[in-house]
């Protein structure tokens, strides 16, 4: 691997609003709540920033969305978009230029208001949205993953119902953790049978094993790893930010019962960082559970679990809170929707917390390293951002 950024960077600040149908507040309200809440974190002020890197999915086409509401007159703000994994693209462009050392104070903030835009959360993919041979007008975000869960049931002898029960203990370990979290959109916990009772939405999905759709905004901080005592005490510290994407080709490997490319992310991410082990090594992840079967294929595609074997640590509970390596701590895209912009930073937040043991209800023993997967696309063709952190 070329020159790593990995103990060169480090977040000293970090803001994230409570996520929810927030019908009171407008765009700028979310962007200007989350980047105070960091500043304060951080100690600084607004004028202390040298650039920023601005994450929305349909907030605008320029930075300048974010720089008006942020008064950052004349600085550079980078507007980017990596689909669902546009919250961490924005922190990893903004940590590259720290690394690089250009800048010595940056900020990624991630906003979406998707209730505003109508976003009901199953648009259908039109011809030319994703370059891949299975591409359909009429294909939805739960049927292609739904097509992953059917696949991976028949893949290791699941039979259905049997499948939709494993699934079904995802979700009711994410809302048990949301229910404890403040600025989690959704916070009541569900059971096993309420899972397997739900609406269906696109077979074996039903309504909970399927993310909401929420509005929500969340900030960063970050400086060089050698000034971060300077700003507090106990900053965290970036080990690793790897990114994966997937051609329209046969080395994508898409089998569907499993995604390549967060397991060739997980795989640069880890080297990167250098965990031989990460099974035991990390402490607790925030991953993409858009739906039920994305997180379940994550824990193998992550070598957390051997394949086809996820579902003996899901039904041992070793994934749960008080597990041995809790999985959306926070309550996940479960409990907290996906503004899509945001949910990249949300997740890092939740990190950063869990280090610091200031988690509260939901916080972790003696956390070490975290880890965050974003996913941004189809189980056929996506970008995966993968991020690790420690003290």
């Amino acid at each position: 691997m070329a020159e790593s950024i990995s103990d060169k960077v480090a977040i000293v600040g970090m803001g994230c609003i409570k996520f929810g149908e927030l019908w009171d507040k407008g765009k700028n309200d979310l962007l200007v709540e989350a980047t105070k809440l960091c500043y304060e974190d951080a100690g600084i002020e607004s004028k202390d920033v040298e650039a920023a890197w601005f994450g929305t999915f349909f907030s605008g086409y320029t930075g300048i969305i974010a720089n008006v509401p942020l008064k950052l007159q004349y600085k550079p703000v980078t507007r980017v978009e990596n689909a669902c994994a546009t919250g961490t693209e924005a922190l990893r462009g903004a940590a590259y230029a720290v690394a690089a050392g250009v800048y010595d104070v940056v900020m990624a903030v991630g906003m979406d208001k998707l209730k505003d835009v109508g976003y009901g959360g199953l648009p259908e993919f039109k011809e030319g949205d994703i370059p891949t041979s299975s591409n359909r007008a009429n294909l939805t975000a739960p049927g292609a993953f739904a097509m992953l869960a059917t696949r991976y049931f028949h893949h290791y002898g699941i039979a259905p119902d049997e499948g939709k029960r494993i699934l079904a203990h995802i979700p009711v370990k994410s809302h048990a953790n949301g229910s404890k979290n403040p600025l989690a959109h959704l916070r009541k916990p569900v059971t096993i049978e309420q899972v397997l009772n739900s609406p269906i939405i696109a077979w074996p999905l039903g309504l909970f094993d399927c993310c909401g759709v929420s509005d929500g905004a969340a900030a960063a901080i970050l400086v060089p790893a050698k000034d971060a005592k300077k700003f507090r005490p106990d900053p965290v510290y970036i080990k690793s930010l790897q990114i994966a994407c997937s051609p329209n080709d046969t080395s994508t490997k898409n089998d569907l019962i499993h995604v390549e490319t967060s397991y060739r992310a997980g795989v640069k991410a880890y080297k990167e960082a250098g965990i031989t082990n990460p099974r035991e090594e990390i402490s607790m992840a925030e991953v993409h559970d858009c739906f039920s079967i994305t997180e379940l294929t994550v824990y193998e595609d992550l070598q957390w679990s051997k394949r086809g074997h996820a579902r003996e640590d899901i039904e041992n509970g070793f994934f749960n809170l008080d597990g041995g390596l809790p999985v959306q701590p926070d309550g996940g895209l479960k409990s907290f929707g996906h503004p899509i912009g945001a949910t990249g930073i949300r997740m890092m937040y939740e990190m950063y917390l869990q280090l610091q043991g200031r988690a509260g209800d939901h916080q972790i023993k003696n956390p070490k390293v975290g880890l965050t997967h974003n996913m941004g696309g189809t189980p056929f063709n996506n970008v995966v951002s993968i991020g690790i952190l420690s003290m």
